[in-house]
């Protein structure tokens, strides 16, 4: 058997051969499979010029196996001379984002010197960074949000598209995004020392020229090693070295060294300290990792940053000696979030809200009235962070940011003005900068079982408004997740919505209910088929149960499809759930409003605001 030989190549060279079509996949590999922050992950990585790992290629004078190119890669049809054993994920988040070809997210290279919004309450704020937004598509076909696609409004946002950094001669492209990125910040002919101006805006245009070149050094001759097997490796060889590549192990988690470290301060066990917090208040562990959430909360407490930077910075000493004082504050945050009707990390929408929440309640007066006016503030912070796209990137830098206006504004600070801090101080209430989400937005997020903050959010609302299960009409709790009698299923049936070709995993079609499997009626009209299925006798409390899902009624009783041709039955289908979708997406709409004011909300209130309007 041949060995196999390490070798360095450049970004640059993967990237010829990937557009050559000289590199393809056995069709054994899965599918492109990584989520948004692991291709950020990445990208930070070599943006960073930080090294990456080795990838794994066969040598090939004849293919062994059956091939396919990579996602969105030119299907040339030239002679292929390696096959991609491993490192399929890497190299296709990295040839997709780089010419941001991803339908639903676009890439940037952020740069807080160009960001005319930088929160200046930040310490040591991220110089550069790797940033993804969300896109979607409206109603008229738009893909949102808009700015996204506007040079000077990223830009005014420090933000840099990374299909802008690709190996590659693209500088008519890079000049051309550079005069329309600055074109707002051109002075004027006629205003007072024009050529100063125009000098100090040329400036800037080399400026943001040589940056870009640099990065676009840094990506196209970072180094992507691999170990190469030679054509002549036979074909049982080389599936069994990539399933020993592919064989993953727990490495010791970044949390673990910190806490060794704290644990050395004073000779006390920080597991001691965590079963204590457990014991009184086991509650907290619900919501996440007790470790990072001590640390977490900890850091901020301390004026750091709730991270791996600011847990290294704070002091081990006075983490100590706060300790009670910050499980004060996690256990109320536990209780918070249970009043909000979120119960544990599998339906929170994301967990930088816990630490944040966790520190403030350390400063938050005991007395009832105030409590209660700082618990409405933490209302319209927590369903802010939802509905908004504060956190889907630098999401612990933000909360930082948050939590330190709204510290300012509990403890009633004045800013440099000499003026009381106000909720317009607070970044994520800030409409103008972190809009809320709109219909169009929603109808198209995904099942709530994954990793999203959108649809996670939606299922907290329902939650939020005393949802109650189709089956036995009990409220959902803690002990019935737990207990594993709540599942999610789809309120317009999967059978149904198959027949017509359309997607039904939709968060805007999933409620949290017990299950009761039933498949004979799985491809009945909706209503009638959820009304089977959960025997239910009384009309009245069927339309009760589903209401507090804000599931719209009348939406839901359209049907009719049996006596339908089959042409005629897809479109129908498809305009009845397209109905039923948009009028549930007004629902939910309205209950953001409602709930990022702060206010008690029922569903009942909620479905009458918008029938009536």
């Amino acid at each position: 058997m041949p060995s196999s030989s390490a070798q360095d190549r450049q970004l640059s060279v993967w990237f010829e051969k990937i557009k050559n079509g000289e590199i393809k996949l056995p069709r054994f590999q899965r599918p492109q499979s990584w989520d948004r922050n692991r291709v950020v992950s990445l990208l930070s990585t070599i943006s960073q010029n930080l090294p990456l790992g080795v990838t794994l290629i066969l040598d090939v004078n004849e293919e062994q196996f059956v091939s396919r190119y990579l996602v969105t890669a030119p299907e040339t049809g030239s002679r292929v001379t390696e096959h991609l054993l491993d490192g399929q994920q890497r190299l296709t988040a990295l040839w997709r984002s780089l010419h941001n070809n991803y339908e639903e997210a676009t890439y940037f290279l952020y740069l807080s010197k160009y960001d005319q919004a930088l929160d200046k309450n930040m310490p040591n704020p991220e110089n550069s960074g790797i940033h993804c937004r969300t896109r979607w598509k409206n109603k008229k076909g738009l893909r949102m949000p808009l700015w996204a696609d506007s040079a000077s409004e990223s830009f005014e946002r420090g933000l840099i598209p990374l299909n802008l950094l690709i190996p590659g001669d693209i500088s008519v492209e890079i000049e051309s995004w550079i005069d329309k990125a600055i074109a707002p910040l051109k002075p004027q002919s006629q205003v007072d020392n024009y050529e100063e101006k125009l000098m100090s805006w040329m400036t800037l245009k080399n400026e943001i020229n040589t940056v870009i070149r640099d990065y676009r050094e840094t990506i196209a001759h970072f180094n992507l090693p691999f170990l190469s097997l030679p054509a002549k490796t036979n074909k049982e060889t080389a599936l069994q070295v990539f399933i020993n590549m592919n064989t993953n192990s727990k490495p010791l988690s970044q949390y673990d060294i910190i806490r060794a470290e704290i644990e050395g301060v004073k000779g006390v066990s920080l597991d001691e300290y965590q079963k204590h917090l457990n014991d009184n208040h086991p509650n907290v562990k619900h919501y996440f990792e007790l470790p990072f959430l001590i640390l977490a909360t900890s850091a901020l407490m301390q004026g750091k940053l709730p991270n791996q930077r600011g847990m290294w910075e704070m002091k081990k000493e006075l983490m100590v000696e706060n300790w009670g004082t910050m499980e004060l504050g996690l256990a109320k945050m536990a209780v918070f979030m249970e009043s909000q009707g979120i119960f544990d990390q599998a339906r929170l929408p994301t967990n930088a809200v816990l630490s944040v929440i966790a520190a403030l309640y350390t400063y938050i007066p005991e007395t009832l009235d105030a409590r209660g006016s700082f618990e409405v503030l933490l209302k319209k912070y927590l369903w802010s962070s939802f509905f908004t796209d504060r956190y889907e990137n630098s999401a612990a830098s933000n909360a930082y940011s948050d939590f330190i206006a709204l510290k300012n504004l509990v403890k009633g600070n004045v800013n440099e003005k000499g003026e009381i801090y106000s909720e317009s101080d607070v970044p994520v209430l800030n409409r103008q900068r972190y809009p809320l989400s709109t219909e169009e937005e929603l109808i198209r997020v995904a099942w709530p079982k994954r990793e999203n903050i959108r649809a996670r959010g939606i299922m907290a609302i329902f939650s939020k408004l005393g949802a109650i299960d189709f089956a036995d009409g009990t409220l959902l709790s803690r002990d019935a997740l737990k207990e594993g009698k709540r599942h999610y299923h789809h309120v317009f049936p999967d059978a149904l919505l198959k027949i017509a070709e359309t997607e039904s995993y939709l968060a805007l079609n999933c409620a949290m209910i017990t299950d009761k499997t039933n498949l004979n009626i799985s491809n009945k009209e909706p209503y009638r088929y959820l009304k089977e299925r959960y025997q239910w006798v009384d009309e009245d409390i069927v339309n009760t149960r589903l209401k507090s899902h804000l599931i719209p009624i009348d939406e839901l009783k359209n049907g009719g499809y049996e006596s339908l041709q089959h042409e005629e039955k897809i479109a129908k289908i498809k305009s009845d759930f397209d109905n039923f979708i948009s009028k549930r997406a007004q629902y939910v709409v309205s209950a953001i409003k409602e709930l990022t004011q702060g206010r008690d909300i029922s569903a009942a209130e909620i479905i009458n605001s918008v029938e009536t309007k």
